[in-house]
């Protein structure tokens, strides 16, 4: 359903997209077209989907932190948005750096508030990803990506979980936030 006909590609973007999706599939090998997705929704939409109450939104990070076990090496930030605005900001090397777990929380919820998600850049980002697995950067196929993201634009592009391999190999645990937000409270 993605019209590669109307998308104009900008070879900048489409490069850094590229350097990012790389990491992530090195990183992460065991990454599903369904955790591109999630990424690419990330990306492009940012935190919308997640902040509907701020008490349960601040119990639910309290109790994610407190439940923490000890998982893969990564980094403090994942940018994930070509544009370098949107990043993904991992709980644990974040709380060992004993940075402020309120400033963060601050920082996801006004990204939930005031970004302004995109859904022709995810389509955007989905065709980048698209060309990538037709030169076999990723463990899936151009026509699984195409799919998948065919499926989700039908359900108007909801925001979706980590698949069962990811999340059991990985244990993600960050939070999307505009990494400006991070920075300048």
């Amino acid at each position: 359903m993605v019209n590669s006909d109307l998308i104009v590609p900008n070879p900048s973007e489409e490069e850094a997209l590229h350097r990012i999706l790389a990491l992530q599939c090195k990183r992460y090998p065991l990454m599903e077209v369904q955790d591109l997705y999630k990424l690419i929704h990330q990306a492009s939409m940012g935190s919308e989907h997640a902040v509907q109450d701020l008490d349960v939104t601040r119990a639910f990070l309290e109790r994610e932190v407190n439940e923490l076990t000890d998982g893969p090496e990564e980094p403090i930030k994942d940018i994930i948005s070509a544009d370098g605005r949107i990043a993904r900001i991992n709980l644990r090397p974040y709380l060992a750096s004993n940075a402020s777990l309120s400033k963060l929380l601050d920082a996801f919820i006004r990204t939930a508030n005031e970004f302004e998600g995109s859904i022709l850049k995810l389509k955007h980002y989905c065709y980048y990803a698209e060309r990538l697995a037709g030169e076999g950067s990723f463990a899936f196929s151009r026509t699984a990506i195409r799919t998948f993201f065919d499926q989700m634009e039908v359900q108007g592009f909801p925001a979706v979980h980590h698949s069962a391999s990811y999340a059991t190999a990985y244990q993600p645990a960050y939070r999307v936030v505009l990494y400006e937000f991070l920075n300048n409270p």
